[in-house]
């Protein structure tokens, strides 16, 4: 049974946000390693990673979102990521790892895109 992946991209406002669903691993991770430098290249350094469709991750995917986070912060740029509203007791997979390897402090975690892209959006807490 092949899984679909999927990266997806879309503009709200100054806001490049790629909506990804499916498995995030080492196979699927390099398509959005380059879904993120494509928006970097475009000139887009806000940029909105909506995971809340991605029901696995594994530290390729992880890995990924470091390094994502360490390009858009290069070009003085924000980064953020969408997870489930209640992280890990919604059962997001992402959020659980990301716990479990002690990085999603690293990053600012809204609940969906809208609160994601909104002027005055605060973060979930970490």
């Amino acid at each position: 049974m092949a899984v679909a992946f999927e990266v997806t991209g879309a503009e709200r406002g100054e806001w490049a946000v790629l909506r990804v669903s499916g498995e995030l691993d080492l196979v699927t991770s390099p398509v959005l390693r380059q879904g993120v430098h494509d928006a970097v290249a475009d000139g887009r350094h806000s940029l909105v990673l909506d995971l809340s469709e991605v029901w696995f991750c594994d530290s390729s995917g992880v890995g990924v979102l470091i390094a994502s986070r360490r390009l858009i912060r290069s070009c003085r740029g924000s980064l953020r990521l969408v997870l489930p509203a209640r992280g890990a007791a919604d059962g997001s997979h992402v959020n659980r790892v990301m716990g479990a390897l002690g990085v999603r402090r690293l990053f600012d975690v809204y609940p969906d895109a809208e609160a994601a892209v909104a002027p005055q959006a605060g973060p979930l807490s970490a």
